[in-house]
């Protein structure tokens, strides 16, 4: 794949219903603001909860939109070689430039079965196609190991990248000299993409982001800065954008009866929370996501205000595409009824 930022970009509902209108808005607003690509049903686009007939179409749809303008990825990945090899191929069927291949979840294969009963056969059967692997340990209880990216990569060439989001440096450092300085290494975490693109072991080569559905240009020139070794500046633009970062995951502890619990609420329950809160297309999550608690809600706002009160220009360009006020909207509270439950 191309150096640079993609947006793992959520997929937009009216109710229980994809919406049509939002699909076309969300990626222009991307493309307007020079986005290197779109991946479309990541985790990030609920993929775990759409329908395989919706599946296809929201790949179908971004993959359209994107034409001559960015590239598409489209999450294909599956516990289930079969599905995975089905999607793959609805996903060429509709002109995507990449698929993104997840490590099966919860069946859990080792590294040495994800490389030779999964990700091979889809390589194999899609010569012309590039193929990510998604290495994300954290979410789905399996990991492929850079030794096997290594083989794999040597063997079909046209698993030339990854969308590392193990949060180990050594590891990502491992698949560099495993599979050395041709293979494109995209960052899997916002977070991390500054420390993975100057690391000179790493040389990551950008990010598949979740920020950018808010800040894409930001994120944009963050990573073109890095690309141009202007380092100090991109130091200085990572920075003001650091406190969105704290979106994939929001944290709080929660009183109960029974005593305190932690919440943890997951990419891309805050991200759509806080689109929804701005006025931009989102709707919520599918079940079993829901909505945030009161305090997680409160610490997305908390962010927002901060990037808007000390780097208004983060959000200026959404604030411009979809014509809204984002100091009056992050300060009216009554905009928050049902984005959250009001007790835990």
């Amino acid at each position: 794949m191309n150096p640079g930022c993609y947006t793992a970009i959520v997929t937009p509902f009216v109710g229980d219903a994809v919406d049509e209108t939002g699909l076309a808005r969300l990626a222009d607003f991307q493309i307007q603001n020079g986005i290197s690509g779109i991946l479309a049903v990541g985790t990030t686009g609920e993929s775990p909860t759409l329908a395989w007939k919706e599946h296809h179409h929201v790949v179908e749809t971004y993959a359209r939109l994107s034409r001559g303008k960015c590239l598409c990825i489209a999450g294909a990945g599956s516990n289930n070689t079969r599905e995975a090899l089905s999607a793959t191929r609805e996903a060429a069927e509709a002109g995507v430039d990449a698929v993104l291949l997840v490590d099966p979840y919860y069946n859990g294969p080792s590294s040495l079965e994800i490389r030779n009963e999964y990700l091979k056969p889809v390589a194999a059967a899609f010569p012309d196609l590039t193929v990510i692997p998604y290495v994300i340990p954290g979410r789905t209880g399996a990991q492929l190991f850079p030794e096997d990216l290594a083989l794999l990569y040597k063997s079909h060439p046209n698993v030339s990248t990854v969308k590392e989001a193990t949060g180990n440096l050594d590891n990502m450092r491992r698949t560099r000299q495993c599979c050395g300085p041709d293979f494109t290494i995209l960052s899997g975490d916002d977070g991390l993409t500054y420390e993975m693109m100057t690391d000179p072991d790493i040389a990551a080569a950008g990010v598949i982001s979740v920020v950018s559905n808010i800040a894409p240009k930001a994120m944009v020139e963050m990573v073109d800065l890095l690309r141009a070794g202007k380092t100090d500046a991109a130091k200085t633009l990572a920075d003001a954008i650091s406190p969105l970062f704290g979106l994939v995951t929001v944290v709080t502890k929660e009183p109960t009866p029974y005593g305190e619990v932690v919440c943890r609420a997951r990419n891309p329950l805050a991200i759509k929370t806080l689109m929804q809160l701005l006025g931009v297309p989102s709707g919520p999550c599918r079940s079993p996501l829901g909505k945030m608690s009161r305090a997680g809600l409160e610490k997305v706002v908390s962010i927002a205000k901060t990037v808007q009160t000390n780097n208004p220009e983060i959000l200026t360009p959404l604030a411009e595409f979809f014509n809204v006020d984002i100091d009056t909207r992050l300060n009216d509270e009554s905009l928050w009824e049902g984005l959250y439950y009001p007790s835990y």
